[in-house]
């Protein structure tokens, strides 16, 4: 864990000077010079009084960067195509087992020929057109704003119905041990 240099950059973007760190929080500058450094890990209590001092939560601090926040930005996705019809997936943003993907479905269009499975689980919005979605021996037809989940392990497939290109905003959840393929859609 880096958590030094993360007290570090906290501290200096709050403009917090190290005295006025060591006067809130009871330590010494020697002590949060070698913290910063990462050359000693303070105990839980001492890290708890030091996010005070900053006014962070103890758990930021704890937290590895790839944990924290993600940010991808509307010119900076990843575009990939998926199956026979070459559905566009703008992969929008992934933390740990959830995945947010926006699916464009040309008219006649479906997630394939035949419905597939893989693990985890599945929730919808249809931002633009209308669907046809099946499940099993289930089926709706759906329209903009309307939503729909379902566990992905039964079989399954959207079809595009509609005159214009669809348009399903996607969230997957699977555990990363159940081998899900995270640039599948």
């Amino acid at each position: 864990m880096d958590i030094g240099t993360t007290i570090r950059t906290i501290r200096k973007r709050k403009q917090i000077t190290i005295a006025r760190l060591c006067a809130e929080t009871g330590l010494s500058q020697g002590f949060m010079s070698q913290v910063e450094t990462n050359k000693t890990s303070p105990s839980i209590a001492t890290l708890d009084h030091i996010a005070n001092a900053l006014g962070v939560p103890l758990t930021y601090l704890l937290m590895k960067k790839e944990e924290r926040m993600s940010v991808v930005r509307k010119d900076e996705r990843k575009t990939t195509t998926s199956g026979s019809h070459n559905l566009k997936v703008e992969h929008l943003c992934a933390a740990r087992g959830l995945k947010l993907r926006l699916v464009e479905i040309p008219p006649g269009a479906s997630t394939g020929e035949v419905p597939h499975a893989h693990q985890g689980e599945e929730v919808h919005l249809v931002v633009k057109g209308r669907v046809l979605v099946e499940q099993g021996e289930d089926s709706a037809m759906l329209e903009e704003g309307d939503s729909f989940g379902w566990q992905a392990c039964t079989p399954h497939r959207v079809t595009n119905v509609g005159d214009e290109t669809a348009v399903v905003l996607l969230a997957v959840h699977a555990e990363p041990e159940d081998g899900f393929d995270p640039d599948a859609w």
